[in-house]
C-alpha cells in the first residue's frame, strides 16, 4: 500500500495543493475507502484461490485475455519504473550526485533484494523505504497550515472548474494503479496465507489505505500552506522544482533533506512493487515458477530475468535523458485505459472464482460496483483531458 504513494503520486498531490489549496483534501479522504475496497477484493481472491491475478484470468477467461492483461501490465510497470528512477535521479541531483551513478546503483540494489530468496526480507525492505515518506510530516508542521482555511477547503469544492476535475481524475489515477492489484494478489499467495488470515489482512489493508492517503494529505497540506499561497501556478513537475518551491518556507536544508528522503523512499518502494507485479503477472500467464522464497535457479530463472529486465529497461531509458514528461503522460494514459479492464476483471473474478461464502452480497456488492464504475469514469476522463482533447 505504501507503494501507492510513488513519486508520480506525490508530485500530483503537490500540484493539487499548490493549485487548489485545501480543496483537494476531502477527495483524498474519500479515496481511502475506495482504495481499501479494491485491495480487499484482491486479498480475498489471492487467499481463497491460492492463485495470482494473471493465473486466475487465464483460468477463467483464457490465455489470450491473460496474455493481453500481463503484457500491458508489464508495459505500465516499466512506465512506472521510469517515474520512480527519474525521482531517484532528481533526489541525487539535489545533492550533486549525477544520475549516471544514482540510477544504476538503485537498479542494482533493487535487483539484489529479489535475489536473496526471501519474500519476507524483500517486504521488510520495501516497508522501510515506504515509511521514509513519513519524514515529510515535519515539513507539514513547519509550513503551519491554517486550520480555519483547512476547514473551509473541506466544504468548498470547485467541481465546476475543469482544471480541478482534471487534477481530481489524476489523483484517482494515482491511487488505483493496475500493477498494485497484480502485486497484492501475488504477494498474499507468495506469503502462503490461508483463509484464517483474511481478517488480519483486511485490517492490514485498512491501515495501509489510511496511511498511504494520509501521506498524500500531508503533501497537499504542505504545498497548499506554502507555494499555494504565493505562486499557485508555479511549475512543480520535478523533484528539484518541488524543493525550490519549499525553500523559502522551510529553509534550503529542510527542503532538500525532507523532500529528498521522502521521494527516495517513495521511488524505491514503488519501483520494487511495480517490477514484482510485472514479473509475477508475466510468469502467471506463461506458467513459469514465480516466487521470491527461493533463490534463482533453473526453475525460477525466467521470473527473475523478467524482474531484472524491467529494472534495466527503466534505468536505461532514464539515463538516455529522453523526454520524460511525454513518457509519463503516455504512462498515465495507458493506466487510464487499463482501469476498465483491470477493475472489470476484478469484479468478474470476485463473482465467479470465489465460493459463495466469500463473495460480496446485497447492498455492499452494489456499492462496490458503483465505486468501481466511478473510478473507471474518472480514469477514462484522463485520456482526452491529458491529450488536450477537452
Amino acid at each position: 500500500m505504501l507503494a501507492d504513494t510513488d513519486v508520480g503520486s506525490l508530485i500530483t498531490a503537490a500540484q493539487s495543493g499548490a493549485r487548489f489549496g485545501y480543496q483537494m483534501i476531502l477527495p483524498q479522504v474519500v479515496l481511502m475507502p475506495i482504495l481499501y475496497v479494491v485491495q480487499e477484493i484482491t486479498v480475498r481472491l489471492g487467499i481463497v484461490t491460492g492463485k495470482g491475478h494473471g493465473a486466475l484470468i487465464r483460468e477463467r477467461f483464457g490465455r489470450g485475455w491473460a496474455m493481453l492483461s500481463a503484457l500491458t501490465l508489464f508495459a505500465t510497470g516499466v512506465g512506472a519504473l521510469l517515474t520512480e528512477f527519474a525521482g531517484v535521479a532528481g533526489v541525487g541531483q539535489l545533492f550533486g550526485v549525477p544520475r549516471t551513478l544514482t540510477v544504476p546503483v538503485a537498479a542494482a540494489f533493487l535487483i539484489g533484494i529479489a535475489l536473496t530468496g526471501s519474500y519476507r526480507r524483500a517486504e521488510r525492505v520495501g516497508i522501510a523505504f515506504g515509511l521514509a515518506e513519513l519524514v515529510f510530516v515535519p515539513a507539514m508542521i513547519l509550513s503551519r497550515p491554517s486550520l480555519r482555511e483547512v476547514g473551509a477547503g473541506l466544504v468548498h469544492l470547485p467541481l465546476h472548474d475543469g482544471s480541478y476535475v482534471f487534477l481530481l481524475a489524476a489523483n484517482v489515477g494515482a491511487v488505483i494503479m493496475p500493477w498494485m492489484i497484480f502485486y497484492q494478489q501475488g504477494a498474499v499467495v507468495d506469503k502462503g496465507l490461508t483463509r484464517a488470515h483474511i481478517r488480519a489482512e483486511r485490517r492490514d489493508t485498512a491501515v495501509g489505505a489510511v496511511l498511504t492517503q494520509g501521506i498524500m494529505i500531508v503533501m497537499v497540506l504542505v504545498f497548499a500552506a506554502t507555494i499555494g499561497l504565493t505562486h499557485p501556478d508555479a511549475a512543480l513537475d520535478t523533484v528539484g522544482q518541488l524543493s525550490s518551491a519549499l525553500r523559502p518556507f522551510i529553509g534550503a536544508l529542510g527542503a532538500k533533506v525532507l523532500l529528498g528522503i521522502a521521494m527516495l523512499g517513495a521511488g524505491l518502494v514503488a519501483a520494487l512493487v511495480a517490477s514484482l507485479a510485472g514479473a509475477w503477472g508475466i510468469s502467471e500467464v506463461f506458467g513459469w515458477t514465480h516466487t521470491l522464497n527461493e533463490p534463482p535457479n533453473r526453475r525460477s530463472a525466467k521470473f527473475y530475468f523478467t524482474y531484472a529486465l524491467a529494472h534495466v529497461l527503466g534505468a536505461c531509458v532514464v539515463l538516455m535523458s529522453l523526454d520524460l514528461v511525454s513518457l509519463v503522460i503516455d504512462v498515465e494514459v495507458m493506466n487510464a485505459l487499463l482501469l476498465p479492464i483491470v477493475l472489470g476483471f476484478l469484479l468478474l473474478l470476485e463473482a465467479r472464482a470465489l465460493p459463495d461464502e466469500h463473495r460480496m452480497r446485497g447492498a455492499y456488492r452494489v456499492l462496490v460496483t458503483v465505486v468501481c464504475l466511478v473510478v473507471i469514469v474518472f480514469g477514462l476522463y484522463m485520456v482526452p483531458a491529458t491529450l488536450g482533447w477537452l
